[in-house]
C-alpha cells in the first residue's frame, strides 16, 4: 500500500523534492490521527509538556504502535541545541520500496517525518522534521534482525547499508517554553 502512494504521487510531480513535500503532506495528516488514536487508546496518557518528554513518547510509543518496536535511538545534536535525531535502523517505510537510477536522492523515509512532524505538532510542539539516510559506520550495525519478525525468524533480505535519520529542529518559541520551565 504504502509503495502505492508513492508511485500515486510519483506519477503528479516534477522534482524530487516536490514528491518529498508531498510524502510528508500525506503522513502529516497521519501523525495527527495516530497522536489522537494513541492517546486515546491509553486512558492514563498525561499530555506532554517537555520537548524531550515528547521526543521519548515518539521514539517508543509512536514508533510501536507503527511499527511494532520502539526506534532504534534519540539523540541530541552537539552542533545545535534545537536539534535532535531519531535514527532508525531498519525503517519499514524504505525496506520494500526501491528508488529509480533517476530519484537517486529521494527519501521515501519523507512519508514518516510528515508524520513524526504531524504528532509534534498535534502535541503543540512546532518543528521540521526531514529524513535523510545516512551509510552505516564501520562497526555500526543495524540492532534488528532484518524484519525476523515479518518473516518468521529467517532473515529474507540483505543486510542494510544505510539507517534512516530523522531530524527534527523545533521552532524558536517551543525551545524558549522549553527553557521557561528550568528557570
Amino acid at each position: 500500500l504504502y509503495s502505492e502512494l508513492v508511485q500515486y504521487h510519483q506519477n503528479r510531480v516534477d522534482s524530487i523534492g516536490e514528491l518529498e513535500r508531498r510524502l510528508e503532506s500525506s503522513g502529516y495528516q497521519v501523525g495527527l490521527k495516530v497522536l489522537e488514536l494513541i492517546t486515546y487508546r491509553n486512558r492514563e496518557y498525561k499530555r506532554e509538556i517537555r520537548i524531550m518528554n515528547i521526543l521519548q513518547f515518539v521514539s517508543t510509543q509512536v514508533w510501536k504502535a507503527l511499527f511494532g518496536k520502539n526506534a532504534d535511538s534519540l539523540e541530541r545534536s552537539i552542533d545545535n541545541a534545537d536539534e535532535f535525531m531519531i535514527v532508525d535502523y531498519e525503517p519499514l517505510t524504505s525496506t520494500f520500496v526501491s528508488v529509480p537510477a533517476d530519484f537517486g536522492q529521494l527519501s521515501v523515509d519523507a512519508y514518516m517525518s510528515g508524520i513524526v512532524a504531524g504528532v509534534l505538532t498535534g502535541a503543540g510542539f512546532s518543528a521540521r522534521v526531514t529524513a535523510h539516510s545516512v551509510a552505516l559506520e564501520e562497526g555500526e550495525h543495524s540492532f534488528g534482525s532484518n524484519n525476523n519478525a515479518l518473516s518468521g525468524g529467517a532473515s529474507s533480505l540483505p543486510p542494510r547499508k544505510e539507517k534512516a535519520v530523522f531530524l527534527v529542529k523545533f521552532a524558536p518559541e517551543v525551545l524558549e517554553r522549553d527553557a521557561a520551565m528550568d528557570r
